[in-house]
């Protein structure tokens, strides 16, 4: 007896509801006990709220976890269970379990996807270890001071560049900061190796992939995921077209001019003694990894750095009296890495800039296998995990809503006794290997923008809260009025 699709209907619904019903089901089972949305969305669970608002997607998260004294709260996003720690006691054991037998970092909840097999954050055990310890030449005091005057150089150029934009009114500083930034990790991480041309396409696929960052995962021509997915391939290929040029000009015994070719030299190094495999391809992929890492999260917290030193003037006229001991600009000198190291107030205000706003306020962890949290709670295998890394910044410390770089002087040593909490650069054997990098990044920044440019925050209604894109900045994106404070610019000599 044939069957029409209309006496078929009825079926069919039956069935997706059935369907519905179990992935409900399924979810309500995870959950048990813990905060969170007692009903969500089929398949997609509350993806489309993460993405239109992730800052309000957050904030109710962590007033779930932060409502138990367990300190976790769960979710449902694209058929994927999550959790929420806000604990900081069990964000470390989740960093402290990266292994194949409990947690895997990953990055994004679908890096591997959009990153590529190749990323560093996905390597574990030996093959992790002898990377980190390859990478480790990369950010020597040598290699460091190399990339200083890369940074000033650059920070200076478009500090004058802004100052003329600006002309006494206010604009906004985010994608400012942000070409920056890039132009920085690129000139610093493979310098001489891109031309004007190359420089062009790559901010093009970089904004590709940074715009596809946020969006949903619909791998599809047309959709912003895929063009991201295809900028990073595309991203990974030219740098290793980078690491090969400069491979060639360290086997000529040319001094190394950017970290490439202390990577590269170093690797030749160690395969004159104990030759090991690697590929131009896989190099740029771990390129693209530290690009990854520095470039938005650099941003955020230059932004944060001028919003906090607008707000707080006794802390900005520290930091300007403390610089300019080491540092005038009319010396037309860089700042030297033994002098960054003098600064200890400007370095307190920068890693207080990036305690109170921690950029990359969460870190995605899945869980390989069905792993006991708490006595209580066993954390089902394939959930997503996000440790807060900016709500674990909120405890244990002083007065942890208040802006003071005190804490992290020698008198008081925050940074030691609450070191637990202080969890920007990760912990555990993924902790951030550039970290060094990045705070003298921000600190190189504040110590030529202060001292340069005269600034008022253009402050409105709001203009504090947080947005996401990815990491956290000012939801204004840093309005600001600049104005130069000396006649000229100074024109560095090594």
């Amino acid at each position: 007896m044939e069957v029409s699709w209309i006496t078929a209907v009825p079926y069919l619904v039956s069935a997706f509801a059935l369907l519905l019903l179990f992935e409900q089901i399924l979810y309500l089972k995870k959950k048990g006990f813990l905060p969170g949305p007692t009903f969500v969305l089929p398949f997609i669970g509350n993806a489309i709220s993460l993405v239109s608002n992730p800052t309000a997607f957050w904030d109710q998260q962590s007033s779930y976890a932060k409502s138990t004294p367990l300190g976790i709260s769960a979710n449902y996003i694209i058929g994927r269970y999550i959790l929420y720690i806000y604990s900081s006691d069990l964000s470390h054991k989740i960093f402290a379990n990266v292994r194949p037998d409990a947690f895997l970092l990953i990055g994004h909840p679908f890096g591997k996807k959009l990153f590529g097999e190749h990323n560093l954050i996905y390597m574990l055990g030996q093959e992790h270890k002898d990377l980190r310890r390859r990478i480790a030449p990369n950010f020597t005091p040598k290699a460091l001071q190399t990339y200083t005057y890369i940074q000033q150089r650059i920070i200076l150029k478009h500090l004058a560049s802004w100052c003329r934009t600006s002309s006494g009114a206010a604009i906004p500083l985010r994608i400012l900061c942000r070409d920056m930034n890039l132009e920085t990790s690129q000139t610093v991480f493979v310098g001489p190796y891109l031309d004007e041309e190359s420089r062009r396409r790559f901010n093009r696929d970089y904004n590709f992939f940074n715009v596809g960052l946020m969006k949903l995962p619909f791998d599809f021509p047309g959709f912003a995921f895929r063009d991201a997915r295809l900028a990073v391939d595309r991203l990974v290929e030219t740098l290793a077209v980078c690491a090969e040029e400069s491979e060639k000009r360290m086997k000529a015994g040319e001094e190394p001019t950017c970290l490439i070719d202390f990577w590269m030299q170093g690797n030749l190094r160690e395969c004159s003694e104990k030759p090991f495999e690697y590929s131009f391809r896989e190099i740029g992929g771990h390129l693209f990894d530290f690009l990854f890492a520095s470039q938005d999260a650099s941003t955020s917290s230059l932004l944060w750095a001028i919003a906090y030193l607008d707000s707080h003037p006794h802390v900005l006229e520290r930091v300007r009296k403390e610089v300019l001991i080491h540092w005038s600009p009319d010396s037309d000198s860089v700042l030297t890495g033994e002098q960054l190291r003098e600064m200890k107030y400007t370095e307190a205000v920068a890693r207080e800039v990036v305690r109170i706003r921690a950029p990359a306020t969460m870190v995605p962890h899945i869980a390989a296998v069905d792993f006991p949290l708490t006595e209580n709670y066993v954390i089902p295998k394939g959930t997503i995990v996000f440790p807060s890394v900016l709500d674990s910044s909120f405890q244990g410390f002083t007065e942890p809503e208040r802006f003071d770089p005190d804490r992290f002087m020698e008198e008081r040593q925050e940074d030691r006794v609450y070191k637990k909490n202080f969890l920007a650069f990760g912990a555990g054997a993924h902790q951030c290997v550039g970290q060094r990098y990045a705070i003298n990044h921000l600190m190189l920044f504040i110590a030529m923008f202060v001292t340069l440019v005269d600034f008022k925050r253009d402050r409105s209604d709001g203009c504090d809260e947080l947005s996401y894109v990815p990491t956290i900045v000012p939801k204004d994106d840093c309005r600001v009025t600049l104005l130069p404070r000396h006649t000229r610019f100074p024109s560095l000599s090594s």
